[in-house]
């Protein structure tokens, strides 16, 4: 814990101030073999630059703390693509009671800004639903879209585009996805949407009946796919949880990269009004409850890749802000005395969740929003003012 408070210090004297579009494929097959070290970002004023931001690509690495990201970057030769943001922010990730929170009360207070109980999926403490930032992009003529390492249906996901007061409610989660428009999904859980176990539905068939193009891993493995960006798209990685990037899960990346260009080009070129896309790294969170270093640093690994080429996207695009964090720390993982580079002595001193406080990235229009330090809920209100929407009080 010594350590821990210490890499904070540390960190924190640096701190920075639907309308259909073309029939456009969009491909799938790529590796992400570029390295950080030949992409730097600069200064987001030395590229395009826009007042507000017209699109939002929002990274979570569920789990991940400062030392997560410093375990990662040593064992990756110091280069990582989180290390090139200009704008560092610290948010306080406490729920509404207590010190520590779960997935769910930590990824409802980004998508609608209320701070809940532990377990709640959109949902205020009341259990009273509570309108995400996803669903008033929605509203507000964006494509959106959601990607992740877990079942879709799982906290943070979820957290985005449902209302339900457990979040063990995976399958009235999945009939949530009903109620929306999202352009564009790809994760875990297929079972939840056809073969359920609380009703006879099959929501794979109604969503192809609303226009949706469905496909999984047990037809097509998602490097071969070619996405039509005319119609909505969802894909179902794995019955349940997807397996780890260690034992051969290698669709995060493409699936990001195809869903950020998927978006941009499915919003209507005539009346573009840009995107909202959450990706989440879920598995780093998994292997913290493991006290699993390795399992730790490969997701985060992969995670970053992704984060590189939403920063790449952004740059190029001029405007388009791009956020990073983590609901919380898991493990209460450390660096120890004794490491050196090729030998990392590292400890856990929990099973579950702290409560360390947790860093935020950020690049390009309204990236500025996001330095200093505030809670969790801020981050909310942040992205509705990044994309010119009213803030809430």
């Amino acid at each position: 814990m010594k350590n821990s408070f210490i890499l904070l210090l540390i960190f924190l004297s640096f701190i920075g101030c639907k309308q259909a579009g073309p029939n456009i494929s969009v491909p799938t097959n790529y590796d992400g073999t570029y390295r950080a070290a030949t992409m730097s970002i600069g200064g987001f004023s030395r590229g395009k630059t826009a007042k507000r931001a017209k699109n939002v690509i929002f990274l979570i690495g569920d789990g991940m703390g400062i030392s997560q990201v410093s375990a990662a970057a040593i064992k990756n030769n110091n280069i990582l693509f989180i290390k090139q943001f200009p704008v560092i922010g610290i948010h306080n990730p406490q729920p509404l009671e207590g010190l520590i929170t779960d997935s769910a009360a930590g990824a409802t207070a980004f998508a609608t800004g209320v701070k809940t109980f532990n377990g709640a999926i959109g949902v205020a403490s009341d259990s009273s639903v509570v309108e995400t930032i996803l669903e008033q992009c929605e509203k507000a003529g964006m494509a959106t879209g959601l990607v992740a390492t877990s079942t879709i249906v799982h906290a943070t996901p979820a957290s985005f585009i449902a209302h339900r007061p457990s979040r063990k409610q995976y399958e009235e989660i999945a009939s949530d996805f009903m109620k929306t428009e999202i352009d564009y999904f790809v994760g875990g859980g297929k079972r939840y949407f056809d073969r359920r176990s609380k009703d006879d539905r099959n929501l794979i068939e109604e969503l192809q009946k609303k226009g949706y193009i469905v496909d999984n891993y047990f037809e097509t493995d998602f490097i071969d796919l070619e996405i039509n960006a005319k119609s909505n798209f969802a894909y179902f990685t794995a019955d349940d949880d997807p397996i780890p990037f260690s034992k051969g899960r290698d669709y995060l990346l493409a699936a990001s990269k195809a869903g950020i260009n998927f978006l941009n080009q499915h919003d209507d070129p005539s009346d573009s009004k840009g995107f909202f896309m959450m990706i989440e790294g879920s598995q780093i969170d998994w292997g913290g409850h493991a006290n699993d270093a390795d399992y730790v640093i490969s997701e985060l690994l992969e995670f970053d890749k992704v984060v590189g080429e939403a920063l790449r996207f952004a740059k190029e695009d001029g405007e388009t802000l791009v956020l990073v964090t983590a609901d919380h720390e898991t493990g209460g993982m450390a660096i120890n005395s004794g490491s050196t580079v090729d030998s990392l002595k590292i400890s856990f001193s929990s099973g579950y969740h702290t409560a360390d406080l947790i860093p935020v990235y950020a690049y390009g229009p309204g990236s500025e929003l996001f330095g200093g330090f505030y809670e969790n809920t801020a981050i909310y209100n942040k992205l509705r003012s990044a994309l010119g929407f009213d803030v809430k009080k």
